[in-house]
């Protein structure tokens, strides 16, 4: 039904950087916001847990501690204060007291978004959740809307901000791993633990949503083959340049066919080499970009600021007035679309390029012996590099493979480090993007 008032209250639950930029938006911009809304939108307070702290265009007199009885009394209550609890009991009271609600938090819609998004059904509320996939960048309502009469097939994405922040300035200013996550800390980019970034948690959230709205299908971050950047040097940099690609922390979620012939899904995070002509490869410190591969409309790109305050808020607001109109002229957003139902696939049947770096002894045959270990699990070389090394004993072979799966690869990996000829497997990298 319209809402009757000629204003609607708004609670906020979490005033730390994004809460702080809601508040001021919400307050600077309240005459565009009631003009584009339809009502004028009061906030009526915000659950803090240390109300004597000082917030910079805050003010005091809103703070409260009282987070259970403040959610009753708003029309839309905007959660940012992230975690998995209290945020789940308190989104769930919210839409209970017949709140709609707007939320950036991705872990919780990772781990537990079903619950969510069936108490919001059952009360006839909205829940949108913009700002909880890649900041600024509109994806979430292209996927979950624009794109919902098309059959997407693949979507591709940088969605960390902090470790393409990391990555780049390895592979721009030649810095080791530690030295760039500490670069990242001092700017802000990254926390004091850096695990949720650096480990890929944080992105493998967010390919867990995107992946349930584009194949229509619940995803869990459970259900996401995760990797992240620890095991990466500069020295990986520096040969992902040497032949023409760049290192990124990658999101992919695709339809594939498992070797039985069920369709399904694979959803993974890692480390991947991007050819340099790619336009994921162009994507420059702590940028978020996500590719779509769709039937009909074919290749999409989303850029933008994947994180910080203001960028956040903005998409925070977005979802504001989206939900605000709806209490004042009535209808609903999307509810969730989980009909199709596939089955995630396991990590070792996806199926992608490879480039492994093996240092061997420097001597005649050895690369017979390692192709020969190649074909007998069925993985063809598509190329073939070899450098010599200051010990002349010693020569580093660089293949790059024609597409194989997981499976097949890790067996063949197994094998060639058991070769005589095999000093050490230096590393093994995906390749993605062509």
């Amino acid at each position: 039904m319209p809402h009757q008032s000629g204003s609607l209250r708004v609670a906020l639950l979490g005033c730390g950087v994004v809460g702080t930029q809601v508040a001021r938006l919400l307050t600077e911009q309240a005459d565009d916001l009631a003009a584009r809304v339809g009502a004028r939108l009061e906030l009526v307070g915000i659950a803090v847990r240390d109300t004597t702290v000082e917030r910079e265009g805050v003010d005091p007199a809103l703070l409260t501690q009282d987070a259970d009885e403040l959610v009753t009394r708003a029309d839309v209550v905007v959660e940012v204060m992230g975690g998995i609890e209290p945020a789940r009991t308190l989104i769930l009271r919210a839409i209970e007291h017949g709140a709609s609600v707007v939320t950036a938090n991705k872990a919780l819609l990772a781990a537990d978004g079903p619950t969510l998004y069936a108490a919001a059904d059952a009360a006839g509320v909205d829940l949108y959740f913009e700002a909880a996939v890649a900041g600024a960048i509109p994806i979430v309502r292209p996927v979950r809307e624009s794109l919902a009469g098309d059959r997407v097939q693949r979507v591709l994405g940088i969605v960390n901000g902090t470790t393409n922040y990391v990555l780049d300035k390895m592979a721009t200013d030649g810095l080791d791993l530690d030295q760039a996550v500490k670069e990242a800390q001092a700017l802000g980019y990254a926390e004091a633990d850096p695990t949720a970034d650096v480990e890929g948690y944080d992105a493998a959230a967010k390919a867990a949503i995107l992946a349930s709205l584009a194949f229509h299908t619940r995803v869990s971050i459970d259900d996401v083959h995760r990797e992240g950047i620890t095991g990466l040097t500069a020295d990986d940099v520096a040969w992902a340049a040497s032949t023409g690609r760049t290192l990124k922390l990658l999101a992919i979620a695709e339809r594939n066919t498992a070797d039985d012939g069920t369709e399904g899904i694979q959803v993974r995070v890692h480390p991947a080499l991007v050819p340099s002509d790619h336009p994921l490869a162009g994507v420059r410190g702590a940028f978020n970009a996500v590719f779509v591969e769709a039937e009909a409309a074919g290749e999409l790109m989303f850029y933008g600021r994947g994180a910080g305050g203001a960028p956040t808020a903005s998409a925070v607001l977005g979802d504001v007035v989206s939900v605000a109109r709806h209490r004042v002229l009535g209808g609903r957003g999307p509810v969730e679309s989980s009909y199709a139902d596939l089955p995630v696939l396991p990590a070792d049947s996806a199926r992608t390029r490879y480039q492994v770096r093996l240092e061997v002894r420097d001597q005649p045959g050895v690369l017979a012996q390692v192709a020969a270990v190649l074909a007998e699990h069925g993985v063809s070389i598509e190329s073939v590099r070899q450098s010599a090394v200051p010990d002349d004993h010693v020569a580093l072979l660089l293949i790059t493979t024609h597409t194989a799966s997981e499976r097949a690869l890790s067996g063949t990996v197994e094998a060639i480090s058991g070769l005589d000829v095999v000093r050490a497997v230096v590393s093994v990298l995906r390749v993605e993007g062509a």
